[in-house]
C-alpha cells in the first residue's frame, strides 16, 4: 500500500477549493461565451462574469476595478510591468533597483533588460532577510524609474515595511513595484495603505485555478501609465490582449472572496500550527528558523538542520512534500538565492527546507510531519 504524503508546500501551489470549482464549472460549458462578444447574450453574460471578478478583487485590494488588469498569472504580470516601466518610462532613465532577495521572475526580466543597457542595482538584505532603508534612498537616482520590493517572500515569508519604502520611493518620484503573490489572500493588501504602485497577483498561491492572475495598475497619485507586452485586439485597457480566460477569471474572484473572509481565522489557526511545528524541532532536533525574529507570513517556516544536506537527502522525507527553495528553482542545483543573498553560511543553506502550510492543513498531519523529519533527517 502505498503511503500517505501529507502536502506542506502550499507556496509553491494549492489546490482549487471546491466552493471556487463550483462557481467556475457553468462557465466552461453552459455560459461558454467570450467576454470580448458584445453582440449577443453569450458575450454579455461573460463579460458580466469578468466585471464582478474585477469588482471582487478591486474591492479587496482598495482600489478602482480599471486599475485591476487579468494575465495568464504573476510571471506574465512582472514582465507587463517592469517592460511596461521601461519602454514608457525611457525619457526619465533606465535605472531599476531590487532586492537581491525578489522572484526569480522579477530578477530575470531584470537580467533580461540589463542585457539592453538598462542599469540594475541589487539590494542587499540581512540576515533576516529585510532591506535598509537608508541603503535604499542612497541607490535611488535622477534616473531610477522603479524599484522592486516584494511585500512577503515566497522561501521565508519574511514581511518587508512597504509604506516605510514606498514613502522613499515616492520621494524620489520613482514607481513601487511589490510582488504580492505569496502575501494574497494570507494577509490585507490595501495597496492605498501600502502605497504600491503595481502589484502581481496570481490565483492558485490562494485557493484558485492556475494560469490566471491580475496586476494592479494605480491610476492616480501617481498615475502608472505602461505600454503593453501583448497586442492584438485592445482587451484589458489596450494592455493585455488575448480572449479572457472567463472560467479561470471567475474562479480567481471566487478564491479571493473566500480567502478574505476566513483570513483571520485561518492566520489565527495556521500560525498556532507552524509554531509547533517549529518549537518541536528546534528545541528537541537543533534546527534554527531562517528569519525568524523578522515579521513573517503565519503559515511559513524555513528551517535549517545540522548536518544535513537536503537535495542529497530529500528522498528519506518522500512522504512528505516540501521544499528545499522555490518551486520556480527546485530544478537548479544552486543554493537558494534567498538565504545566500541573507548571508547564510553553504552548510545552513544546504540543510534548509521550507514548509509551507495551508487551508487543508491539520493538526494531525503536523504532528505525522515532525515524527517523520525526526527519523529522516534528524537522525543524519
Amino acid at each position: 500500500m502505498t503511503e500517505k504524503v501529507i502536502y506542506l508546500d502550499y507556496n509553491a501551489t494549492t489546490p482549487v477549493d471546491e466552493r471556487v470549482l463550483e462557481a467556475m464549472l457553468p462557465y466552461f460549458v453552459q455560459k461558454f461565451g467570450n467576454a470580448a462578444s458584445a453582440t449577443h447574450p453569450y458575450g454579455w453574460e461573460a463579460a458580466k462574469a469578468v466585471d464582478a471578478a474585477r469588482e471582487i478583487l478591486a474591492a479587496g485590494l482598495n482600489c478602482t476595478p480599471q486599475e485591476v488588469i487579468f494575465t495568464s498569472g504573476a510571471t506574465e504580470a512582472i514582465n507587463l510591468a517592469i517592460r511596461g516601466v521601461a519602454r514608457m518610462y525611457a525619457s526619465k532613465g533606465n535605472h531599476f533597483i531590487a532586492a537581491q532577495t525578489e522572484h526569480k521572475a522579477t530578477l530575470d526580466t531584470l537580467l533580461d533588460l540589463e542585457k539592453d543597457g538598462a542599469r540594475i542595482t541589487w539590494l542587499p538584505v540581512d540576515r533576516e532577510g529585510l532591506i535598509s532603508l537608508t541603503e535604499l534612498a542612497a541607490a535611488i537616482t535622477p534616473q531610477t524609474v522603479l524599484v522592486a520590493i516584494m511585500l512577503a517572500n515566497n522561501e521565508t515569508g519574511v514581511i518587508q515595511d512597504i509604506p516605510a519604502i514606498a514613502e522613499v520611493v515616492h520621494a524620489h518620484n520613482s514607481i513601487l513595484l511589490s510582488d504580492v503573490v505569496q502575501a494574497a489572500g494570507k494577509i490585507a493588501v490595501n495597496v492605498q495603505e501600502l502605497g504600491i504602485d503595481l502589484a502581481p497577483i496570481s490565483a492558485h498561491k490562494f485557493y484558485g485555478p492556475k494560469g490566471v492572475g491580475a496586476l494592479y495598475v494605480r491610476r492616480r497619485g501617481p498615475r502608472v501609465v505602461l505600454s503593453p507586452e501583448i497586442t492584438g485586439g485592445g482587451h484589458e485597457r489596450g494592455l493585455r490582449s488575448g480572449t479572457l480566460n472567463v472560467p479561470g477569471i471567475v474562479g480567481m474572484g471566487a478564491a479571493w472572496q473566500l480567502a478574505q473572509t476566513m483570513m483571520e481565522a485561518e492566520n489565527t489557526r495556521l500560525g498556532a500550527l507552524r509554531d509547533y511545528l517549529e518549537r518541536s524541532l528546534v528545541d528537541g532536533w537543533g534546527a534554527s528558523v531562517n528569519s525568524g525574529q523578522a515579521p513573517r507570513l503565519a503559515h511559513v517556516a524555513n528551517l535549517a538542520f545540522p548536518n544535513f544536506h537536503a537535495r542529497d537527502s530529500i528522498r528519506k522525507l518522500s512522504s512528505l512534500a516540501v521544499a528545499t527553495g522555490s518551486a520556480c528553482t527546485s530544478a537548479q542545483t544552486t543554493p537558494s538565492h534567498v538565504l545566500t543573498a541573507m548571508g547564510l553560511p553553504v552548510s545552513e543553506i544546504n540543510g534548509s527546507l521550507r514548509f509551507s502550510l495551508g487551508r487543508f492543513t491539520t493538526a494531525e498531519e503536523i504532528e505525522w510531519a515532525i515524527e517523520k523529519i525526526k527519523a529522516g533527517v534528524c537522525t543524519e
